[in-house]
């Protein structure tokens, strides 16, 4: 089987004192060290390579990112490299800025590319390029041997400057502008004709074969800044940037410290500096095309971080609050430019911080003022708007809306009373009680834990049958016949849920052949008609459902089956990447290949596993 190489990553291993040189997410030969009893920690070396056509390059607080994009844009160039910004437009989008060209006596030419953290290096027949981002909105280069050609993608207004600068505006939709500067050697631009783009061509001196060149962005609130380091000093302080990074991300042991070293960049090189909506730093999703923050992708973002940067892990958790709707609704998406209203997604929030408290602190008066009354108005929003029908359960109103968008739950296509969702609920209200008692506000404490307990009375009574939950319609209270995992999800309630409903629940998840693979649990049954091994939520393995099923099962004292799971999942994502989701059979990473969701779950399961040994 052909799998995609990813990542190279040479670390030690701990336990056996060989150093070993691990192909990740490529053909992988799997290599464990001798086991001992006394428990070893992986040195993150920040030493990796990843292939650009799916892991961006990028850096901490910046909107820019190069990648491949060879799948489309046209196929006779040589060059496949761009350079992209995340501002504006819609998400869903690639954002390609500019091309990047080497050339020889005007002629492109052909080029490889290695990319690590802090560096991008273009290697071609007798010369190469030297790229990173010394700043987050700047991007340094230095050439030898060859010229270097910024081949615009859409049109572009050019204007030249003083000291040899050149300004370039976007008209393509992006809110920014290009400041284009040569540092050693020549810039020129090329205007558009009818045949070829506008470019800025950058070119070695008289005489020398070296070039250095900048590129910066900016818009009309700001300027660039003067350069006040060198090349190689300014590279240098990135990596120590990159490095304390490093320092802040869990522990993990030696057997997985390769995938978490990409898991790491990935979370990295995902975060963008506030901006528009983003009153902080923001982690989006992916800097591929998912380049937004989702309402509930974050929280898993914010629990990986909280084990060892408990501050920006409180950031990531509370910056959808920074956006909540005057109704207490919680918007679906938030990036820069735009926020969409139009669905939201599942209350995880209380869990999640529940989680979080128990990990990484956030018990202090501080912490639980900031977020008690925007996690009380989100909670009642979804309790009093969800339930239309007055019927005592919450409902969503589309697929969007439970995070799972095609869900064979909500085939019908109408409102759907859903288990999972009464079960966030029900784990909300005790996180509000909790904090409520906290801050002395112990009437407010005893009222949200007496509406957990008829929460979960309720959802018990009306959506528990005799051996498995179901999803009713809010209109007429039927039933729908679904085969998804959604609807197991209830099992994060552990021992909120009587014994015979745990049991009975396990047994479902565990029969053969109906969910579990050696991967992880399918999102709709391997057996229904409805299962495709890359249909979005009716098949593929999900880095979100693997934690709530496997902080579930820990609850109720289903330990070994929590493990199993955290190490086949880790296996999975150390093999094929931190994908957006995953074929279940297997496998293999699907669709968006640079996802923080994902990378965050593996963190936080490796790290797990690592506590537990």
């Amino acid at each position: 089987m052909h799998i995609d190489r990813f990542l190279a990553v040479r670390t030690s291993c701990l336990t056996c004192g060989a150093t070993l040189l691990l192909a990740v997410v490529g053909i992988m030969t799997p290599i464990l060290c001798s086991a001992k009893t006394t428990r070893t920690t992986y040195r993150y070396t920040g030493d990796i390579h990843f292939d650009i056509a799916k892991i961006p390059f990028s850096r901490f607080g910046s909107y820019m990112a190069f990648s491949e994009l060879s799948g489309s844009q046209e196929s006779s160039s040589l060059s496949k490299l761009y350079l992209r910004n995340m501002r504006g437009g819609p998400s869903d989008a690639e954002h390609p800025a500019f091309k990047i060209e080497l050339l020889r006596e005007k002629k492109p030419i052909s080029f490889s590319i290695l990319a690590s953290p802090t560096l991008l290096h273009l290697t071609a027949e007798g010369g190469g390029v030297d790229i990173f981002f010394s700043k987050t909105n700047r991007i340094r280069f230095r050439a030898n041997g060859v010229s270097v050609s910024f081949v615009s993608v859409g049109p572009e207004h050019s204007e030249a400057r003083e000291n040899g600068h050149w300004e370039l505006e976007s008209n393509s939709g992006i809110s920014e502008k290009y400041m284009l500067s040569a540092l050693n050697g020549g810039l020129s631009i090329s205007p558009a004709t009818p045949d070829a783009p506008m470019a800025a061509n950058f070119t070695p001196s008289s005489g020398s074969n070296g070039i250095e060149g900048m590129i910066e962005t900016y818009d009309d609130k700001t300027v660039p800044s003067p350069v006040h380091g060198g090349f190689t000093s300014e590279q240098n302080a990135v990596k120590q940037e990159y490095r304390k990074w490093l320092n802040r991300m869990p522990q993990v042991s030696p057997e997985f410290g390769a995938g978490a070293e990409l898991a790491a960049y990935v979370n990295w090189e995902s975060v963008v500096a506030p901006k528009g909506f983003l009153d902080r730093p923001a982690m989006l999703m992916s800097k591929n095309w998912m380049a937004r923050v989702w309402a509930w992708d974050h929280c898993f973002n914010a629990m990986a971080l909280s084990f060892r940067d408990p501050n920006f892990a409180w950031q990531q958790f509370i910056i959808l609050f920074d956006n909540q709707l005057p109704s207490g609704a919680l918007p679906d998406t938030i990036r820069d430019a735009t926020q969409e209203t139009k669905y939201s997604k599942p209350p995880i929030h209380g869990w999640a911080l529940n989680w979080m408290m128990q990990h990484g602190g956030y018990s202090d008066r501080k912490h639980l003022a900031e977020v008690y009354v925007p996690l009380e108005r989100w909670t009642n929003w979804r309790l009093q708007d969800g339930d239309g029908n007055h019927d005592g359960l919450p409902k969503y109103n589309t697929g969007p809306d439970s995070g799972w968008d095609n869900s064979t739950v909500f085939q019908s296509g109408v409102s759907m009373e859903t288990p999972e969702l009464s079960a966030y609920l029900v784990l909300q209200m005790d996180t509000l009680s909790k904090i409520a008692h906290d801050l002395g506000k112990d009437s407010e404490a005893a009222a949200w834990a007496k509406r957990s307990d008829q929460l979960l009375q309720t959802m018990l009574t009306k959506l528990w049958r005799a051996d498995h939950f179901v999803a009713i319609r809010a209109d007429n209270g039927a039933a729908v016949e679904s085969e998804s995992l959604e609807l197991y999800l209830p099992l994060v309630l552990g021992k909120k849920l009587p014994i015979p409903v745990r049991e009975k629940m396990i047994e479902g998840l565990m029969r053969q052949g109906r969910f579990r693979t050696d991967h992880g649990f399918s999102s709709e049954a391997l057996t229904s008609k409805y299962y495709g091994a890359d249909s979005y939520w009716c098949g593929p393995i999900w880095a979100p459902t693997s934690m709530l099923l496997a902080e579930g099962m820990d609850s109720i004292g289903q330990k070994t089956l929590a493990e199993n799971l955290r190490l086949d999942f880790c296996k999975m994502a150390q093999q094929n990447g931190v994908s957006e989701n995953f074929d279940a059979q297997t496998g293999n990473g699907l669709r968006d290949p640079a996802y923080t969701w994902t990378s965050s779950v593996y963190l936080i399961f490796a790290h797990q596993l690592w506590a537990s040994r």
